[in-house]
């Protein structure tokens, strides 16, 4: 029976859904867990210095291909740890910018995946975020500094628009649920017109925390993933994750039955949500534009 190798920098609780539209994707190409595939689940419990070991585990497995979703740290750690077991990836930034691949069309050596833009999606977040709330000028970023990458990524782009949209941003650091507290504490004190969370897996792990402290203080927030808005979160624009793990699980299936990574296509996503929690919203005296509510794929009351 052939093993799969999954490595994550978070932890399994909160992502259930993503796993099930993963295991979706195994089944789309013949595989079923437990029953002609096996699946070594590896979870840095949003420890990224633990990265580089628990891939250098599925190496010592000698897996048959790793999976690595949650940002570029992963996916590198899985990089660096082998040139010879095929790697399927599920990065928000360019991954040939990264050096994971050579090329989308050919990616050349053992990695090959989905990009999936959270980042570069970042711009178009804040523009919806200032439609919500057209009197904010003064916008909070909240990122996670343990993911180095990704927040690079996501300040470069945020900053490039709120300059261009004439918004001020402040910038706030978290890695850990007390550092989130206090974050907040601070939001509380300082008070700015909104909060963008950037798109990070820590993030999402701590989406019931994040979206209970947004709402307690009436701060209206945007997330960059459904569940977000699901928790009670304002807003949400981002890629459709479920759909982005599936396509990692179909990768995954196709190299298990002797497709090489360096043939087949890096692709990205094309399925972007705006979700907006209308009760939320209103709970906030806010008032949605026609034109949001319109372009929302969902709108929860």
């Amino acid at each position: 029976m052939p093993v799969i190798g999954f490595l994550h920098p978070a932890s399994p609780d909160t992502f259930a859904d993503r796993l099930g539209a993963f295991r979706q994707g195994l089944k789309d190409t013949g595989y079923v867990e437990g029953e002609n595939v096996a699946i070594e689940y590896r979870w840095a419990d949003n420890q990224m210095d633990r990265l580089p070991a628990l891939a250098a585990e599925l190496v010592r497995r000698r897996v048959a291909v790793i999976l690595t979703t949650g940002g570029p740290a992963v996916a590198l750690a899985a990089k660096a740890a082998t040139t010879t077991i095929p790697i399927v990836f599920a990065v928000a930034q360019d991954p040939v910018r990264l050096g994971l691949v050579a090329s989308f069309a050919r990616p050349g050596g053992n990695l090959t995946g989905i990009n999936f833009f959270t980042a570069e999606l970042a711009a178009k977040r804040l523009g919806l975020l200032r439609e919500l709330v057209p009197t904010a000028v003064r916008v909070a970023v909240l990122v996670n500094p343990a993911n180095a990458t990704t927040t690079e990524s996501t300040l470069k782009d945020v900053e490039a628009a709120a300059g261009a949209m004439g918004l001020q941003i402040q910038i706030f650091n978290a890695s850990t649920g007390r550092e989130i507290d206090a974050a907040f504490a601070t939001l509380v004190r300082e008070r700015p017109d909104a909060l963008f969370v950037g798109g990070d897996p820590f993030f999402t792990s701590r989406r019931v925390q994040l979206t209970h402290l947004a709402s307690r203080h009436a701060i209206p927030t945007t997330y960059a993933s459904r569940e977000d808005a699901e928790a009670g979160g304002l807003m949400s624009y981002g890629t459709n994750f479920p759909d982005t793990y599936r396509q990692v699980g179909v990768y995954a299936g196709r190299i298990l039955k002797g497709a090489m990574a360096a043939d087949l296509p890096v692709t990205q996503s094309s399925k972007f949500e705006l979700v907006i929690n209308h009760q939320t919203a209103r709970l906030l005296g806010l008032t949605v534009p026609d034109k949001l509510l319109v372009a929302a794929d969902e709108v929860i009351e």
